[in-house]
């Protein structure tokens, strides 16, 4: 999946005329991580895939081949999962599609003793409940251990990434807003 992501997201941007240089400006990635990505020799987190998908002005989801469901139910017989970025065994679409949609859920399985590398800041929210294993979150230069069981909220424009630092797949529950897909 990760290589038609890059092709598109390539194709996309010559189409429009656009310079790695001036996506670049428009996202906040460097040059060098957008020539991998596009190059497919590199993951991207959900917020970069975004970013680049919002500069080139195009739906996220015309990157991924989501496709729009015709109910408010996801079954989970018809669950999507993207293997988009390396940290995350999976990442598995939650929510349903409807105009003006504010929330987007995911179930996010974490490989073991796992950082992300990108420290994110983007608008609005984000609430994860931890259904199994501990994860680490560090917000605004503050770390928090949050256990199974647990909940974590906090607002997206504070400088945040997630660490699995157990010896077991990390899974959790994320609601964020606004919606991604």
């Amino acid at each position: 999946m990760e290589q038609e992501i890059s092709r598109k997201i390539r194709e996309t941007r010559k189409s429009l005329g656009i310079t790695l240089k001036e996506l670049s400006e428009k996202t906040q990635l460097s040059i060098s991580f957008l020539s991998q990505v596009e190059r497919g020799v590199c993951s991207m987190t959900l917020t970069s895939l975004k970013k680049i998908a919002d500069a080139l002005g195009i739906p996220i989801g015309s990157l991924l081949d989501i496709g729009e469901q015709a109910s408010f139910v996801n079954r989970k017989d018809n669950e999507i999962i993207l293997d988009l970025e390396r940290s995350y065994v999976r990442y598995v679409p939650l929510s349903s599609k409807f105009d003006n949609r504010k929330l987007e859920g995911l179930l996010l399985t974490m490989e073991p003793h796992y950082c992300e590398q990108e420290v994110m800041v983007h608008n609005g929210e984000e609430f994860y409940y931890i259904m199994s294993g501990t994860a680490t979150f560090i917000i605004d230069g503050k770390e928090f251990e949050v256990e199974e069981g647990e909940v974590i909220h906090f607002p997206s424009t504070l400088p945040h990434q997630t660490i699995n630092r157990q010896s077991c797949e990390l899974k959790m529950l994320c609601v964020t807003t606004p919606a991604i897909f």
